[in-house]
């Protein structure tokens, strides 16, 4: 007969109070947040707080806001409430005050580590990572749901290299990692594409109780597939005691993705349930190899689609240059999200109609970062720099905050204007933003600085990173090169080389440009022939191009022509307009017609070749064969770019065509440009009239000199500055002699250092002198 049980006496609740604060720090020493949330409520609740709670609910934050400043003691529930509340809406003000009244009334030690973490989820929600980190960084003690929360904020908002740095960072206390804090790491691995890196974390993960878990696998095959090892992704699939649909959708996207589409398909017809997203995966490898017809083909029998599968087929059709069907399908969605209007943004732009991306951007209901960073990007490719740059003042001005992609979007267009000031105004907001460091971020900065002509902002950008990679090494090494440092390219390559980092072949571009500009024949043979002996790497076309074009400046024409000849791939336009351009410094018209044969055969529409060839006619006086070189161009429909001059004052950008009369101050220009010229004669110059491809009068001839776009950015940069201010041009074509000539005596005129950067490369003139030492 069973016995019964006694009935057990009531606790005080002064002593409840203390069992509470007891059974409170079992819990979180075994890190059940929610859980020891529930026993403090229990132990400490001094007041009705259902009206506060349901006001959050009901997302009413601001009434719910004053109901807490009215209440003398406040739950560690109640924070939470309102800190969500605070996240959903995106609230960082709010945040804020919460968080100054949470340090009011529970001190900077509050007692359940729940609030403080809530905090952090909060912070990273509203877009504040910086005052995250500070709340963690405070925090005296912290579980795994601590370091999780704050390595998913830095993943989540963009800051892989962040949250991968405080995951090591992490290891080193101690902490063990559960499976979300796994499955973030890898999504930030996955992220950077570092391969080592993701496999380092799966090596934790196969010494831990979560090797089998089917969350973290899944993710591993997604990182392998990222990181370009679909051998690994597969080992990671075969292995799986248990497959989701997930995991099937992941390694069919991944050999989709890499090209292997018959395998792809192979595994999507052993599929046990195919679902909607293993089709969508389809869709994107088929439309991705180019087979249009069987990703529609796929799209049309699918019993049900959703917004996934209309964007997949919709960027399927852009992929491949079918706008008008993409447009068709776009119009015929039942229901579209950010991703589908990003996509069609993404489309237009891709194909060069960026007007037609504006009017659609302008149409969004509701654009997010994305749809921004699609049409900055959209812009900057199709040359817009100009509307590219001001698309993210009006971002600033909307209230979107920039992602690192945004920057890394805005700061080339800053590059390719010379905006500088703009440049350093952007890099204001990265610092205030807290985007620093971060290594794609830095890689744009150094990028943008070398660009502009401060080869020595480059530098500090490129000393003050905590890490850097191959492309970092590489921006700074292309800077020197387009500066005509040879020589500290050089011994910036071999610093790297001694860090451990392992040069690829695009770095040997830079390198190979650095000798080209310098002169550095010995040391560009050297590089050239180190790729394949020490890497391994075959020489390719690009690398060829710059061997061509340092052989030819240096005057050794033959030798270029027969490194042509002996290329193991057949030479591109490119090669040969390297060697034609050599033929014009030189002036050698027998080879220089030769080259131009292969150039008239290989692109006809190629205008390089018929200008270069115009300038070596026009230098030895053969005006019969210019004259033929100009009827060939019209009977072949080729029109010469004209060449644009760009400069910026005070923060605003002014483009300058050669004779343009309806440029800003055109008088003021043309006074100050007589003005010049009156006293550079006097000192010597003399207008070099070679350059005139007309056969005019010579006072003609001196007046068209006068009024190349250059001259008159640098007149109107002279007028509209302060004494001793530097004048930075940019021009889309390379300066001819007369212009360089020009510019040094204005540079001692003037007394003001003038940089140019043309096509080719930076020429930085100072009393009477230039950088380039009149090589390029």
């Amino acid at each position: 007969m069973a016995m019964a049980m006694p009935m057990p006496m009531p606790i005080p609740f002064t002593k409840m109070q203390g069992v509470g604060s007891v059974l409170i720090r079992i819990v979180l020493h075994f890190h059940c947040d929610s859980t020891a949330l529930k026993l403090e409520e229990a132990a400490e609740a001094t007041y009705d707080s259902s009206i506060l709670r349901r006001l959050c609910k009901q997302g009413g934050l601001k009434e719910a806001l004053k109901t807490l400043t009215e209440n003398i003691s406040v739950k560690s529930a109640d924070y939470v409430s309102l800190l969500r509340a605070c996240a959903d809406k995106r609230a960082l003000s709010e945040t804020k005050l919460l968080h100054t009244h949470m340090i009011t009334k529970m001190g900077l030690k509050p007692k359940n580590i729940f609030v403080p973490n809530t905090l952090i989820n909060t912070y990273a929600k509203c877009g504040s990572l910086q005052e995250a980190r500070q709340v963690f960084d405070k925090m005296p003690e912290r579980n795994v749901v601590s370091w999780t929360v704050m390595i998913s904020a830095y993943a989540k908002n963009g800051f892989a290299e962040e949250a991968l740095s405080l995951y090591y960072q992490m290891q080193r206390t101690g902490s063990q990692p559960n499976h979300f804090t796994l499955a973030t790491v890898i999504s930030a691995c996955a992220h950077l594409r570092i391969l080592q890196h993701g496999k380092a974390v799966h090596e934790e993960i196969n010494r831990s109780r979560f090797q089998d878990d089917v969350f973290v696998s899944g993710g591993l095959i997604d990182m392998y597939v990222k990181c370009g090892s679909i051998d690994d992704a597969r080992q990671v699939f075969d292995k799986m005691p248990e497959r989701t649909a997930v995991s099937w959708t992941a390694i069919i996207a991944g050999y989709a993705q890499k090209g292997h589409i018959d395998e792809a398909l192979r595994l999507f017809q052993q599929m046990p349930e195919r679902n909607i997203a293993s089709m969508n995966a389809m869709i994107a490898g088929y439309a991705q190899r180019g087979r249009v017809d069987d990703a529609m083909k796929l799209f049309v029998e699918m019993p049900e689609r959703d917004v996934v599968s209309w964007t997949s087929m919709i960027a399927g059709y852009v992929q491949n240059g079918y706008v008008d069907e993409a447009v068709e399908l776009f119009d015929r969605m039942p229901e579209r999200d950010a991703v589908s209007w990003n996509t069609m943004i993404t489309g237009f732009a891709q194909n060069g109609l960026a007007e037609e991306a504006m009017k659609l951007f302008d149409r969004m209901p509701n654009r997010d970062v994305i749809s921004w960073n699609a049409m900055i990007s959209g812009y900057a490719q199709n040359g817009r720099f100009d509307k590219a740059l001001e698309l993210f003042r009006q971002m600033r001005i909307s209230g979107v905050k920039p992602h690192p992609d945004t920057f890394a979007s805005v700061l080339p267009t800053c590059s390719n204007l010379a905006a500088l000031e703009h440049g350093r105004v952007i890099h204001a907001d990265i610092i205030k933003g807290g985007l620093l460091p971060n290594t794609f971020v830095g890689n744009a900065l150094i990028d943008l600085y070398a660009k502009c002509g401060t080869i020595e902002d480059a530098y500090t950008v490129f000393d003050k990173m905590p890490k850097r990679d191959v492309v970092s090494w590489t921006a700074m090494i292309m800077g020197h090169a387009i500066h005509g440092r040879g020589k500290e390219a050089l011994q910036l390559f071999e610093q790297m080389r001694l860090s451990g980092t392992v040069p690829d072949r695009v770095i040997y571009v830079g390198v190979l440009s650095a000798c080209a500009h310098a002169g550095l024949v010995d040391d560009g043979w050297h590089y050239f022939d180190q790729m394949n002996r020490r890497y391994h790497m075959t020489p390719l076309r690009e690398h060829y191009c710059c061997m061509v074009d340092l052989l030819g400046r240096a005057g050794n024409l033959y030798m270029a022509e027969d490194l042509i000849n002996k290329m193991p791939m057949k030479p591109d336009s490119a090669v040969w307009v390297s060697l034609l351009g050599a033929c014009r410094i030189h002036t050698n018209i027998e080879l220089g017609e030769r080259v131009a044969e292969h150039l008239f055969e290989l692109d006809p529409k190629n205008v390089a070749t018929y200008v270069l060839l115009s300038n070596i006619y026009a230098a030895a006086g053969r005006w019969d064969e210019i004259e033929k070189v100009r009827k060939l161009m019209k009977k072949r429909e080729v029109k010469k770019k004209p060449g644009c001059s760009w400069i910026e004052v005070n923060k605003q950008v002014y483009a300058f065509a050669a004779e343009e009369q309806s440029l800003p101050q055109i008088e003021e220009i043309y006074a100050e440009l007589d003005r010049l010229f009156g006293e550079m004669k006097e000192a010597g110059y003399a207008p070099d009239t070679r350059f005139v491809l007309n056969d005019v009068e010579e006072e003609q001839k001196e007046h068209n000199l006068s009024y190349h776009s250059e001259k008159l950015a640098i007149a109107f940069g002279l007028i509209n500055t302060t004494r001793g201010t530097p004048i930075r041009v940019i021009k889309n074509l390379r300066v001819c002699g007369d212009c360089h000539t020009a510019i040094k005596f204005i540079s001692n005129i003037s007394v003001r250092e003038i940089v140019v950067r043309d096509a080719s490369r930076f020429h930085h003139f100072k009393d009477g002198n230039c950088s380039c030492g009149d090589y390029w």
